[in-house]
């Protein structure tokens, strides 16, 4: 630090004063090698604790998702005969159970996959409209508009359930016409919790969409129409897809709704493993879950290979999961 001179009167007359240091004159006490290397040891060990405890969490994160599916595996390949609970691990592996599976539940199976498939694309066909006017237009009254699309999810599913069940039953009295306990009905329902998942994620990128990009197009000759299919719909795309996932897998394993709308015959799996679970175990119930799980592994290794899961669960509106 420079030197700074004052001066100071004293009794007889004025003399300099030299101050060096700081301003309180005291200098800084330079830090020595060993608190250095403290410093250093502490600064390490914090990082050492950081990496293990976020390595402790993902693997605590993983077994709690994870571990029913291993005890559902695991347990059907239990065999020995008819029990009355899951066994995991197995006692004597076996894979009869494998072989009496009720061809009720691969019915059941095939009317939930057709559901699900249903719902999903009925909710992309009115959801990716409905986003677009939600976010796009000048309509009087859209808050409001964009609430009736989102109350599928702030209703409780029992109470959908119970509310489709009495229309049907009012709409049958009336015209003789009864949707519930048939295949209309439930795809009815199904679509009904399907539709906000498809208006949430498209909004979600039509938000963050950049409207240059649609300019430009117009501005180099191309129709409206043209703009949307090369232009903007491959940018929603992303919530597209995002959407209708999560309407396929609301609707494949719902059952507060469809628990209302089933009858013999139209009974989805969810409802059948329900009540075949209410009654009575049964450990075919597990090999079909099995089966599903495993169903449900191979396709998504599919869409890994074919699209890309991070092109399916990108919302952002840049279009670059493409």
């Amino acid at each position: 630090m420079s030197t700074i001179d004052t001066e100071t009167r004293t009794s007889g007359g004025i003399a300099p004063v030299v101050e060096t240091g700081t301003a309180t004159g005291i200098a800084p006490v330079p830090e020595t090698r060993a608190q250095r290397t403290r410093g250093a040891v502490r600064w390490q060990t914090r990082q050492a604790i950081n990496f293990w405890l976020k390595w402790i969490m993902v693997i605590l994160a993983y077994v709690f998702l994870h571990a029913p599916l291993i005890v559902v595996i695991g347990a059907s390949f239990n065999g020995g005969g008819e029990y009355a609970a899951i066994e995991f691990p197995p006692v004597s592996p076996s894979i009869e159970w494998y072989f009496e599976i009720p061809v009720g539940q691969f019915e059941s199976l095939g009317l939930s996959f057709a559901l699900a498939a249903l719902a999903s694309l009925s909710a992309v066909v009115i959801g990716v409209p409905a986003a677009l006017g939600l976010v796009r237009s000048n309509l009087p009254g859209k808050a409001l508009i964009g609430i009736v699309f989102r109350s599928p999810l702030q209703i409780p599913a029992v109470v959908s359930g119970i509310a489709f069940l009495q229309m049907f039953y009012l709409i049958g009295d009336t015209t003789g016409f009864y949707a519930q306990g048939g295949f209309i009905g439930l795809a009815i329902g199904h679509i009904f919790i399907a539709i906000p998942y498809v208006v949430g994620t498209v909004v979600a990128v039509l938000q963050r969409f950049d409207h240059r990009l649609e300019e430009a197009a117009l501005s180099l000759g191309a129709s409206p129409w043209r703009t949307f299919r090369r232009v903007t719909l491959p940018v929603i795309m992303p919530g597209v897809y995002a959407g209708a996932l999560y309407a396929f897998m609301v609707s494949f394993g719902d059952v507060p709704l469809s628990i209302f709308l089933t009858a013999p015959g139209y009974v989805t799996y969810p409802v059948e493993l329900f009540s075949a679970l209410e009654n009575d175990f049964d450990p075919s119930i597990l090999a079909s879950g099995t089966l599903v799980i495993l169903f449900c592994l191979v396709v998504m290794i599919v869409v890994q290979r074919v699209v890309g899961l991070d092109a399916l669960l990108k919302i952002g509106g840049t279009g670059k999961g493409r």
